[in-house]
């Protein structure tokens, strides 16, 4: 037996035994009556709560501790949150913002619009990737309003503010010796950090939180990385809730009435970052290793119907244009096999691997296993690889390390699961990992990837007001982006938070930012 398919027998068993175990017990509602704390399983990827460290902002907000000028409805459409209202000039690069007056930090001072200032430019000065969404001229604070004076326009500026990178700290209090890495900053959220580590953080009650009361004293938040554990943590009662159930056993809590499943089509894209450097700059082997990846298969068997099948850069839950672009690249293994032996890949000894010039067509594939289909989606990908005569490893690495890989181009592929409109559309989604990286502009294109007719478009889409014209940007984006074999996109994952019925406003946004907030009680 090969060591593959025993691989895969072992993990079908483990997956079979513990739905078995979940199938035979139910939550005990042992929590219910605890109303002081509220406990939640995730997977957490940051290992410190620097907001302006990584993409650990994102956990910041995520945990209830920050908050932004603006935040996202379940549209998707730009609301006020720490800001009162927003207004731009004729000029169309003047923006006024006005905070609210309410406002306070969890040590609570007030929040004003010099404080927001200041939190501002420490994004900037410490993180290089606020600059990809807005760049400044000039910030200037007076009383509550904030002005701010950009380099040139950006139409959805309010969409961008919304983003995790730009949650509002109090700086003065770093100065004054805090440590924001290891105690968390000082934010505005429902919740203060306690303890921190990347396997366990404690948060508790705000007690200066502005926008009404916080249900709990104390949150509790182990980060469970294993899928099958983190169901039968919440199906055992030690949690309350748990983020992202996987596959094998989302199915489950759905039929169970102690629990309350809320799914949606998120706005995620699973994908495969390609280097252009290595040998697959060769478009022939890029595009034969796309068709030969059985996404429907991937999606609906292996994946459950828990994700839709990939091949177009934006998920099919958003309106830019899903059904009218033509994937050149469908699964189609022959023509892979076709499409190597042109660029002169064939079985020359017969070790089925093809070779050239005395070498073998091997890469490698970097993943990160803290999101349960990531692994999945790579042996399915190297199996089919396999079939066309290539060699594809696989090498695993931590998260953390993941910024510094793409930046860098250290890869082959590279995999990725990315929120492709996290400021609202997916233009900044697009630029930012295809537009020609000049002098470092865009940190996530460490492929070389490089298309001026791309760029032109992203140009003239990132100052275009018009959302109908902005669409028509991003379709004509992606079916170049599909026609280069710039990524491989594997698919568009389904989310969930699933809790245990006691609990109240649960809910999953398409952002998937929000998910401990003081709405949810006992």
């Amino acid at each position: 037996m090969k060591k593959s398919l025993k691989k895969s027998l072992l993990v079908g068993l483990s997956v079979l035994m513990c739905g078995a175990f979940l199938a035979g017990c139910g939550n005990d509602s042992k929590n219910a009556e605890n109303k002081d704390t509220l406990k939640v399983a995730v997977t957490n990827f940051a290992s410190s709560l620097d907001p302006a460290e990584n993409f650990f902002s994102w956990v910041v907000m995520r945990y209830g501790v920050g908050e932004t000028l603006t935040k996202f409805d379940k549209q998707m459409k730009p609301v006020p949150w720490l800001a009162a209202k927003w207004s731009v000039a004729d000029d169309k690069r003047t923006w006024t913002i006005t905070v609210k007056d309410n406002v306070k930090f969890s040590n609570g001072k007030p929040v004003t619009a010099q404080a927001v200032k200041e939190s501002l430019e420490r994004a900037f000065a410490k993180s290089s990737m606020p600059k990809t969404f807005f760049q400044y001229e000039s910030l200037e604070a007076k009383g509550q309003d904030l002005i701010i004076k950009t380099d040139k326009e950006y139409p959805n500026l309010p969409s961008l503010l919304a983003d995790p990178f730009f949650l509002v700290v109090d700086v003065q209090s770093e100065r004054d010796g805090r440590d924001f890495a290891k105690q968390g900053p000082i934010g505005t959220g429902p919740y203060v950090v306690k303890s921190f580590t990347k396997e366990l953080a404690v948060m508790e009650a705000n007690p200066n939180y502005w926008d009404g009361a916080v249900p709990f004293k104390t949150v509790e938040i182990p980060s469970i990385d294993d899928p099958n554990t983190r169901a039968m943590s919440l199906q055992s009662g030690d949690v309350d809730m748990a983020v992202n159930i996987g596959p094998g056993e989302i199915g489950l809590f759905k039929d169970n009435d102690k629990f309350k499943v809320d799914e949606i089509t998120s706005l995620r894209v699973v994908l495969a970052r390609i280097n252009m450097n290595g040998v697959l700059g060769d478009k022939n082997v890029r595009d034969a290793v796309i068709s030969a990846a059985d996404r429907k298969n991937y999606a609906d068997v292996l994946l459950k119907g828990t994700f839709l099948p990939g091949s177009a850069p934006i998920p099919p839950s958003m309106d830019y244009g899903f059904d009218q672009l033509k994937d050149p690249n469908a699964y189609n293994p022959d023509r892979s096999k076709q499409l190597l032996a042109q660029s002169g890949w064939t079985d020359t000894n017969g070790d089925g691997i093809v070779d050239k010039n005395g070498q073998p067509l091997t890469f490698n594939f970097i993943v990160y296993n803290s999101r349960a289909e990531l692994p999945l989606y790579a042996e399915a990908l190297q199996a089919d690889l396999k079939k066309i005569g290539i060699d594809m490893k696989i090498q695993t690495v931590d998260y953390n390390l993941l910024d510094g890989i793409g930046k860098e181009g250290k890869y082959d592929m590279l995999i990725s699961n990315i929120v492709t409109a996290n400021t609202g559309d997916p233009i900044w989604f697009l630029g930012n990992y295809w537009h020609t990286n000049i002098d470092g502009s865009n940190p996530q294109n460490g492929s070389g990837y490089s298309n001026p007719q791309v760029d032109q478009l992203l140009e003239a889409a990132t100052v275009e007001f018009d959302p109908a014209k902005r669409r028509e940007y991003a379709i004509q984006i992606q079916q170049l982006l599909m026609n280069d074999g710039a990524a491989l996109f594997f698919g568009y994952p389904k989310t969930n938070i699933v809790n245990a019925k006691y609990l109240n406003n649960v809910v999953m946004y398409p952002s998937d930012y929000y998910w401990i907030t003081n709405k949810i009680s006992k």
